[in-house]
């Protein structure tokens, strides 16, 4: 059984991304843990004391909360009708992103799906603000879906890599997961440069490669360009339908997260993106 957390607003952003969670699941047990925050407009010293003229208000957003969950909950429900898979609704008075840690721990959450702001241009998305939060702390993979993504099964998987990181199982266990259950072909591509492999990358490349034996998978060395581009370019070649990667200190998709425009627009992608935290590495 899997825990997937899918936090939402209730806009169709949102609703899209447990859709393309549900029917990527489809064959899976899961429990989908829905998660609602809100904290009121008139935020005051007097609200967070418990004033008892601001207790009927954080009744009020609470019981909308409560109230939109539910709506949420049975319109998904009804719309899919699958006996694997069971909702549970969380509403806080929290921030978001402290919200979804609290549930991570408790509720033992496999993955995070969360959907991505709409689109300034046919090739950009926005991953937002509390997407981006989420990806620089969460201890967990995360999966951003595109704004008006169609579903289409995850079985072109795309993988950068700099090989600078020694995979272990805990760490792809997601990546593995999904190719097997969509019979996938993993495409792992690494941007060459005029220098050979290290010693260190090399060995890196094998412990990929063996962690990697029981999926369809291959090997791309593209010449030195930028990753983004790179990026592009391949996920468009292979038909890419799911883009992977890891995030920790040293890469490169960190140090993309630390740029204020990057926080704005993200990736030029219009596919799914799933975000492997270093941590998990233990």
């Amino acid at each position: 059984m899997k825990n997937i957390l899918i936090p939402t607003d209730f806009s169709d952003n949102s609703y899209g991304a447990i859709t393309y969670a549900v029917q990527m699941l489809e064959n899976q047990e899961c429990t989908f843990h829905l998660l609602h925050t809100y904290t009121p407009a008139i935020y005051q010293s007097e609200f967070l004391l418990h004033s008892p003229g601001q207790v009927g208000l954080g009744d009020i957003y609470r019981l909308d909360a409560e109230k939109s969950l539910k709506d949420f909950k049975e319109r998904i429900v009804s719309e899919f009708q699958n006996p694997k898979h069971q909702f549970i609704s969380h509403s806080a008075f929290s921030i978001l992103i402290e919200a979804i840690d609290e549930l991570v721990e408790e509720k033992n959450i496999d993955l995070i799906i969360m959907g991505t702001q709409g689109a300034t241009g046919a090739k950009e998305i926005f991953l937002g603000s509390n997407a981006v939060h989420a990806i620089k702390r969460s201890k967990r993979p995360i999966l951003t879906i595109p704004f008006k993504y169609e579903f289409e099964p995850p079985n072109k998987i795309l993988f950068p890599t700099d090989y600078e990181i020694e995979y272990n199982d805990t760490l792809v266990k997601e990546l593995l997961f999904m190719a097997k259950l969509h019979n996938a072909t993993i495409d792992v591509m690494h941007v060459s440069n005029s220098q050979e492999l290290s010693p260190l990358q090399e060995a890196n490349k094998t412990k990929l490669e063996k962690l990697l034996s029981g999926t369809n998978h291959h090997f791309h060395e593209v010449p030195d360009q930028g990753i983004i581009e790179a990026i592009n370019n391949k996920q468009t070649d292979f038909n890419t339908n799911i883009l992977v990667m890891v995030k920790n200190k040293h890469t490169f998709l960190e140090n993309l997260f630390l740029k204020p425009v990057i926080n704005q627009i993200g990736f030029h992608t219009i596919i799914p993106f799933l975000v492997l935290p270093y941590h998990l590495l233990g």
